[in-house]
């Protein structure tokens, strides 16, 4: 059952959803076109004034934490009704920017609403990994840098949108391995590489973790792959394979090490018999 944050965040999302449809339901009915374009500028004034501040004055009694779980949710239901919006309305070329849009906002949600699922003792705000790091941002922001310059100057090049189908499948599949990881984890699953052992803490080795050390990572991994081939950015492509192979591999190498230190030859032993699921990342290798 979904914690109290959790149902909170989940109505939120499908909220903000819900209204902004109403709001572009026409469009759709009477293919109006012209008026997403519109909407692209006044449809987020129109979120931050009328749906955030109506939020805020019905949580106003609720702590600050909760009201920041409640804003963010409702900011990722209002963008995947965007892009759905975008994707369904749009020409060839910049709807793949909506499918990219909706692939985000989805991610982003499903992580908080996993954490909430598994383990809420542990939820917060930074559940949602919006804020993951700066260098998650700057990426983020490149690769919209690098669509826009390409959708301009080159539009032809956004036209194979067979190839975005790819790329969203890519994503599906790592989304869902992602998150089951994270189910079969349960309340060993953190977002963050914890550096001791709670009590409760234990190896997890079946589903699977059966097939990959880091059936999580992997996920990820490919997920943050898709998402640029959903854009057809052929730079971002290869900048990102490069820049998730580098990270994962930092942070593999270091999680091991705890693992080790909290599991000892057990984890040795898992060790030799899975790989990480990772391509060409061994992880941490103890030499006796």
């Amino acid at each position: 059952m979904l914690c109290y944050n959790g149902k909170l965040a989940l109505w939120c999302f499908i909220g903000s959803s819900c209204l902004v449809s109403l709001l572009y339901l026409p469009n759709v009915i009477y293919d109006y076109v012209p008026e997403v374009w519109g909407a692209m500028f006044w449809g987020p004034l129109l979120y931050y004034i009328v749906i955030n501040l109506t939020l805020r004055l019905i949580i106003k009694n609720e702590p600050y934490q909760v009201s920041k779980i409640a804003v963010r949710a409702t900011f990722l239901g209002y963008v995947f009704a965007m892009g759905v919006f975008v994707w369904v309305l749009c020409g060839p070329g910049i709807r793949t920017f909506g499918i990219y849009i909706c692939v985000m906002s989805l991610f982003h949600f499903s992580e908080f609403i996993a954490i909430a699922l598994i383990n809420p003792k542990s939820l917060t705000v930074d559940s949602f990994v919006i804020n993951h790091s700066l260098e998650y941002a700057v990426a983020a922001i490149s690769s919209w840098i690098e669509f826009f310059i390409e959708y301009h100057f080159f539009p032809e090049l956004k036209q194979f949108e067979w190839i975005s189908l790819i790329g969203l499948c890519i994503c599906i599949g790592g989304e869902i391995l992602r998150k089951l990881a994270m189910i079969t984890a349960e309340s060993n699953f953190h977002h963050v590489v914890q550096s001791t052992k709670s009590e409760n803490h234990v190896l997890v080795k079946h589903g699977v973790y059966k097939f990959c050390r880091h059936p999580s990572y992997v996920g990820w991994f490919y997920w943050s792959i898709g998402t640029q081939i959903i854009l057809l950015n052929p730079i971002c492509i290869v900048a990102y394979a490069i820049a998730s192979w580098k990270f994962f591999s930092e942070r593999v190498l270091y999680e091991e090490i705890m693992l080790l230190n909290f599991f000892g030859e057990q984890y040795y032993e898992y060790q030799q018999k899975v790989p990480t699921g990772l391509p060409f990342i061994k992880g941490y290798r103890l030499q006796l």
